[in-house]
């Protein structure tokens, strides 16, 4: 497959002149040919109310064959990231030999009061190879969604995030038609080489224990003890860092393959600890968990954030896959929040991989696969390549 892409960005009170500036960039990387085949609109939250606008100018001015987007809390392009409300990033791409197929799903009845029955929603094609999936926080269920379309398209990976725009403000855009619930969607197909990464910037602490009782989200009982006396063990083991990072919030990671003999990082799916039932010595965790699981717990920082993500651009370089574009879904938690300086994702990307076209945007909820299964996440980095000659 031939890939040729773009990307480009604007900031400033005028939305209609930040698109200009934005398609501007954007036509003079692809340079002449024949239209893109696809582009991403991630728009701030300021530029809400303009997005309908913002979108028709995108495809007056650069006529691609499929557009896709949503307002967020802040964008990526290329080795920049912009943490403002008046920013738009656009990002387009000749896919030669691919197949690009719009889908936009419903929002089901009843998802603020979590009872989501089965939903009919429109089957991807078969022949998709992956998904970039942009969806609204308040309105869509992306657990039920995840496994619905695990039964309909086994094995496919599924990148994206949730519009961060804020409640009021969140909007999706596909192919001129403007949403303010549900989700909207790409599926890449057909001649494609994809390659995925989701970064959850955290490390094992402790020991690894097997779940010997639980209910829901509620862990009563690992590896024959109270899980709460396994917290104050794991801490009492930890060194004074350690110690601290645990204090200021503790997550824990449920094995992926039970079958590997030692656990590390990257290992785990990681989800936060929401707190501990001071009776039974039991913890909620933010997911469902079984009886037989290998849990352990896990602490977050900067440092093991950037480890992380390096680790993985590493072993997309040693692979060899040489990346042409790439689409980047960072959670609005990390950025100057967990780094303290501006760009760390956008940045290490570009350097590790070389001038990729990048873009992508600041999410309420990042999708994206850990091992063979697609989850929603947390504080992570979600990163979508394109391989192609460019």
């Amino acid at each position: 497959m031939s890939v040729v892409a773009a990307s480009g960005y604007a900031t400033g009170p005028d939305p209609l002149h930040a698109a200009r500036v934005a398609v501007a960039q954007v036509v003079e990387s692809l340079g002449g040919g024949p239209p893109p085949d696809l582009a991403l609109i991630f728009a701030g939250g300021g530029y809400a109310p303009e997005l309908h606008l913002i979108d028709k100018l995108v495809g007056d001015l650069l006529a691609p064959a499929h557009r896709l987007g949503t307002t967020t809390g802040g964008v990526i392009a290329d080795g920049t990231e912009i943490e403002q409300r008046d920013c738009l990033s656009l990002w387009a791409a000749r896919l030669d030999g691919a197949e690009v197929a719009p889908m936009r799903f419903q929002a089901p009845p009843d998802v603020a009061g979590h009872q989501v029955p089965f939903v009919e929603w429109r089957d991807p094609p078969p022949s998709a190879l992956g998904v970039v999936l942009l969806a609204d926080p308040q309105t869509f269920p992306p657990a039920a969604f995840l496994a619905w379309l695990e039964r309909v398209i086994p094995g496919v990976p599924v990148c994206g995030g949730q519009a961060s725009a804020g409640r009021g403000l969140n909007r999706l855009l596909l192919d001129g038609q403007i949403y303010d619930d549900g989700a909207v969607a790409v599926a890449l197909g057909g001649n494609v080489r994809l390659r995925t990464l989701v970064s959850q910037g955290c490390r094992p602490v402790g020991r690894s224990y097997t779940v010997t009782r639980a209910e829901q989200n509620l862990l009563q009982e690992l590896g024959g003890a109270q899980p709460v006396q396994r917290v104050r063990e794991a801490f009492a083991e930890a060194g004074p860092a350690d110690q601290s990072l645990m204090r200021a919030g503790l997550h824990i990671g449920t094995v992926i393959d039970e079958y590997k003999e030692e656990f590390g990082r990257g290992d785990f799916l990681v989800r936060v600890v929401l707190g501990a039932e001071s009776g039974t010595g039991a913890i909620a965790i933010g997911d469902l968990v079984s009886v037989g699981q290998t849990v352990q717990f896990h602490v977050r920082d900067a440092a093991s954030a950037d480890d992380d993500l390096r680790e993985l651009l590493g072993a997309v370089v040693e692979e060899g896959f040489e990346a042409s574009a790439g689409l980047l879904f960072t959670c609005n938690g990390r950025g100057r929040r967990l780094f303290g300086h501006p760009d760390h994702d956008a940045a290490l990307v570009r350097e590790l991989l070389g001038d990729v076209p990048l873009a992508g945007f600041f999410c309420a909820g990042e999708f994206g696969p850990v091992g063979s299964r697609n989850f929603i996440h947390g504080y992570t980095a979600s990163l979508l390549l394109f391989h192609g000659d460019p």
